[in-house]
């Protein structure tokens, strides 16, 4: 009798043990198939940039109607007409085409080329007009562990990028000018606490606003800013998900 419990019991170990192991294989074949997306997804956004950056000629600009300089746009929005402009913010590998949808999903999950892609694309929020009448004009990018996208905005909280002036100033080309912004507030912030609003319905709530978010930052850039000015906002998830990474800069030309 306990020879044949023994042989049960025995048995039932080793079904144990073989089940362990094919459900560990297929978690380890699940990881690794993630892994594989992960890489070929963020190689895809590679190649893509890279051929963008060989459509752009940042050297030669050109002078638009009303006398401003620009570059020129017009083989970007030949590949994707979503396209608005070119964000490059220095000492940080940021320097991508900015897209902009009717959503603020669409570019979480789609590159470029309008492939799927967990990576997305660096775009900006659905409800600015990006024609100079709005306050806050908001960009948005993913922090990839690779590095890409807006992985590398987390710089701009350590102390030898912010104490460098000449990371101050941020340039974004549109396709009718060129645009450059001088930082003025950075900081980690709870996502429950980050305050997206692009439309303001006074001087005084557009002043209340920017009050709040310059007493946020880390650093004080002893830059004045007014319900007059118009400010880029650049955001990014932390490594936490649950905060942002935020730079706030006011247009100067």
């Amino acid at each position: 009798m306990s020879i044949g419990k023994h042989s049960s019991s025995k048995s039932n170990m080793d079904k144990t043990i073989i089940t362990f192991r094919i459900v560990s294989l297929v978690i380890i074949i699940i990881c690794l198939y993630f892994i594989w997306i992960w890489y070929k997804e963020n190689k895809h956004n590679n190649i893509i940039l890279n051929n963008l950056l060989s459509n752009v000629d940042f050297d030669n600009k050109v002078i638009t109607s009303d006398n401003k300089e620009a570059i020129d746009f017009s083989n970007l929005i030949n590949i994707n007409t979503d396209t608005v402009g070119w964000l490059i913010v220095n000492n940080t590998d940021i320097n991508y085409s900015v897209v902009q949808a009717k959503d603020n999903s669409y570019y979480l999950t789609h590159s470029f080329d309008n492939s799927y892609n967990s990576a997305g694309w660096i775009f900006a929020d659905y409800r600015n007009k990006l024609d100079g009448s709005d306050k806050n004009i908001i960009i948005y990018g993913h922090n990839r562990r690779d590095g890409s996208m807006f992985s590398s905005l987390k710089n701009i909280l350590n102390e030898d990028w912010y104490l460098n002036k000449e990371n101050h100033i941020i340039t974004f080309y549109t396709p009718s000018e060129t645009l450059r912004f001088q930082v003025f507030s950075i900081y980690k912030i709870k996502s429950s606490n980050y305050d997206t609003t692009t439309h303001f319905y006074s001087d005084d709530e557009y002043k209340i606003f920017l009050d709040k978010i310059k007493n946020y930052s880390i650093y004080n850039f002893n830059l004045e800013v007014d319900s007059n000015d118009q400010i880029l906002t650049l955001s990014t998830c932390a490594n936490n998900t649950d905060y942002r990474v935020v730079l706030h800069a006011k247009k100067i030309s």
